[in-house]
């Protein structure tokens, strides 16, 4: 679930390069590497850093359904567990607390993420440099 998202933006990203620097890096007579290590890769990392952001999300949901799904690995564990046992118990409270949990633990994902993607892209990438 979480897989296809960082594959399909990881692949536009590889094929989004500017003609014009790939036309000036075959000019130089730049080898296929040095034109994927130098030129594709980099300008990839946006659309792959953008995946993780939402695979992230997404990794969490599915563990979520999987859960409900297949049920627990050992007695009373995880979140999804607590969920449908407060569901059969009407314990509302507990539900909503699993429920926030859960909710806290994507944005934390979704947070942990959009740091790493600022970190690693901020000294070169336009998309994080800061508006002077």
């Amino acid at each position: 679930m979480a897989v296809f998202p960082i594959i399909s933006n990881t692949t536009q990203g590889l094929r989004s390069v500017s003609p014009g620097l790939l036309s000036y890096f075959r000019l130089n007579h730049a080898s296929r590497t040095q034109i994927l290590l130098r030129l594709r890769v980099p300008s990839a990392l946006p659309y792959f850093f953008g995946a993780l952001r939402i695979s992230s999300g997404l990794s969490l949901i599915g563990a979520v359904v999987a859960e409900f799904v297949a049920g627990t690995g050992g007695a009373d564990t995880g979140l999804a567990y607590q969920i449908l046992q407060a569901g059969y118990q009407l314990n509302i409270p507990l539900m909503f607390a699993a429920l926030l949990l859960i909710s806290l633990a994507g944005f934390l994902l979704f947070a942990l993420m959009s740091w790493l993607t600022r970190r690693m892209l901020a000294a070169w990438h336009e998309s994080e440099l800061s508006p002077t």
